[in-house]
């Protein structure tokens, strides 16, 4: 099952994403981290630290789960 994440942000970077889910301990560590580990992005391997990623996007890690991007910003009615 998809483990949905919500950004307050129009995007959030996969470097800030896997260090924010506890998968690494510094963002120091995910250029590291993304050369030694399969991480898909809506299907697609990618070891970009700076991808961004937006509400709809799916993110897979290897041995550490699957993601899914979820805007929590409110729609504005002015």
């Amino acid at each position: 099952m998809k483990q949905p994440v919500e950004i307050a942000t129009p995007f959030i970077t996969l470097g800030q994403l896997l260090k924010e889910e506890a998968i690494i301990s510094s963002g120091g560590q995910a250029k590291w981290f993304l050369k030694e580990t399969t991480v898909l992005v809506n299907g697609e391997p990618d070891d970009r630290r700076g991808r961004k990623l937006y509400p709809g996007d799916t993110i897979e890690v290897a041995d550490n789960g699957s993601f899914f991007i979820r805007s929590n910003q409110t729609e504005s009615t002015d």
